[in-house]
């Protein structure tokens, strides 16, 4: 059963059974919003780029991104860039793969972003979600919905962080500017 989170809502990482989560997959899926026109309405192709920032203590370590698919430990890989949307239809249509198992022991949080590659704001932005699946079996287990779209370019989604001996997440839904993950820094800081 998934939990849909609002914004700054935490959930655990850890399984009915008692079990920790062993691997995640952040699944990002968009589409192009309808613009009405002189000529009735028309979509406009989006870029949406999803990454993830790796932290130890506050500090930037790693980074997975369009650019860099697979972190240098290789417990975090991308599985490739969308450069359009919709391909899934409800689906994911970028996914960041975590193996939590992997994760070096320094690194006690994951950032989640999105943004826009070409410049369009989340206005033009639609059925836009971030979700969380147990990678060992698909079952989702959290959704963060962006809703209601917005002048911005970027939302810094969601956090895994570990706590104790597990993980948990955090839905974090900060919108921010900027077309990369770079643009982003400053806006994450606060969030760890």
């Amino acid at each position: 059963m998934s939990v849909n989170l609002s914004k700054g809502q935490a959930i655990s990482l850890e399984k009915k059974d008692g079990a920790t989560l062993t691997a995640v997959r952040m699944g990002l899926g968009w589409q192009a919003a309808k613009r009405r026109g002189l000529f009735g309405s028309r979509t406009r192709e989006i870029d949406l780029d999803a990454s993830a920032v790796l932290f130890a203590e506050k500090q930037p370590v790693d980074v997975v991104f369009f650019r860099h698919l697979v972190s240098d430990d290789g417990s975090v890989r991308h599985t490739g860039d969308n450069l359009v949307g919709g391909v899934g239809q409800g689906g994911d249509d970028e996914a960041i793969l975590v193996d939590l198992q992997r994760v070096p022991v320094h690194v006690d949080q994951i950032v989640f972003t999105v943004n826009s590659f070409t410049g369009q704001t989340f206005q033009e932005v639609q059925n836009a979600f971030c979700r969380l699946v147990d990678e060992t079996n698909g079952q989702e287990l959290a959704r963060y919905t962006l809703d209601g779209g917005g002048d911005y370019t970027a939302q810094i989604m969601a956090k895994v962080h570990r706590a104790g001996s597990g993980w948990t997440m955090t839905a974090l839904g900060s919108p921010a500017n900027g077309r990369t993950f770079q643009d982003l820094m400053p806006a994450i800081l606060p969030h760890l």
